[in-house]
């Protein structure tokens, strides 16, 4: 825990009177978590302050987390402290008035591919944003307040991004910081609810999923998901980037990737990439992305890309494969 930069956000926080809060594109239950989770924090903890958090790219399925704040004029966000949660690179921050802002702090757990900010905070072995959040709130408790509806944006991101308190990244602090924010009050049957009960028509394409998907000499499961299958199940970008979930328990096959055709007229194909045990982000920021160790994301933009990132993929795991041992 880099105890010396929270104690700087948290006296940057305190000197300013407007903050304006930012996340990643492509958003997920980590990035809007961390940024509502935080706002909540600061406004319950400081009334008199004003706490924007402006972005117009939203997830349907995260839709019952509430919606953003309304456009502001570009001379607020001028006298404003920026802070980013969750974005390893600017390219990748949604709102482009980011710099506009007065300062710039960067929080974030994933690699790191670049710095940016005059203030930065990245805590790369964390399993989640929302996880550096509430040990940011534990640490300075005396100061901070907290509530149950900052906690339920907390534990959202923390499940979301862990998934459900199962990747390498969690430990002995994830769950500790759990803790906390079930003893503020979490109705976790609820959220469960929201996040995970699926749609009679998304089962079948599920069922489509298994029937399709291939697998690499060397055991890299994977998914093509083109326009027309997702048409076929009436899916949204986010529904089909989310089978990525449907690949990961196939015994001998450590890595495992979906490919979802984005229908955009540069014809971009994006790139889910998971793993166990072998490395994945290099393979990532070959193609245009980047991310965590064995969770990472790229793009694509033709069938040839396609057939390169799989075997190098596949070139990986057969190396990891014979000169490792122990892995399922």
């Amino acid at each position: 825990m880099n105890r010396e930069a929270m104690e700087a956000i948290l006296q940057k926080i305190q000197e300013y009177d407007r903050i304006t809060l930012f996340r990643h594109v492509r958003n997920d239950g980590d990035c809007v978590g961390a940024t509502k989770g935080l706002k909540r924090i600061i406004q319950l903890t400081w009334p008199e302050k004003e706490v924007y958090l402006i972005d117009h790219d939203t997830a349907k399925y995260l839709e019952f987390m509430g919606p953003e704040d309304e456009e502001i004029p570009d001379e607020l966000y001028a006298d404003s402290l920026g802070i980013v949660l969750d974005t390893a690179s600017e390219a990748r921050i949604s709102n482009k008035k980011y710099t506009l802002c007065k300062e710039l702090i960067k929080i974030d757990h994933h690699i790191p591919l670049e710095t940016y900010g005059s203030l930065q905070w990245v805590e790369e072995e964390r399993s989640s944003c929302c996880e550096m959040v509430v040990a940011f709130y534990d640490a300075f408790r005396d100061v901070l307040k907290i509530d149950s509806e900052a906690a339920t944006y907390l534990y959202t991101g923390m499940v979301t991004d862990s998934g459900r308190f199962k990747y390498s990244g969690v430990n002995g602090d994830t769950m500790r910081n759990a803790a906390v924010l079930l003893d503020v009050g979490v109705d976790t049957d609820t959220l469960f609810a929201r996040l995970y009960l699926e749609a009679y028509e998304y089962l079948k394409f599920k069922a489509h999923i298994y029937q399709r998907m291939q697998i690499t000499p060397n055991g890299v499961a994977y998914i093509y998901i083109d326009r027309a299958m997702q048409a076929e199940f009436g899916l949204s970008l986010e529904q089909a980037s989310a089978c990525i979930g449907n690949l990961d328990s196939i015994r001998g096959c450590i890595s495992w990737i979906a490919f979802i055709e984005s229908g955009d007229e540069r014809g971009t194909i994006r790139v889910r990439l998971r793993s166990r045990f072998v490395h994945i982000n290099g393979i990532a920021e070959k193609y245009r992305g980047g991310g965590h160790a064995c969770a990472s994301g790229a793009t694509l933009y033709s069938r040839d890309e396609v057939d390169a990132l799989l075997a190098d993929t596949d070139a990986l795991v057969k190396e990891y494969k014979e000169t490792h041992e122990g892995w399922l």
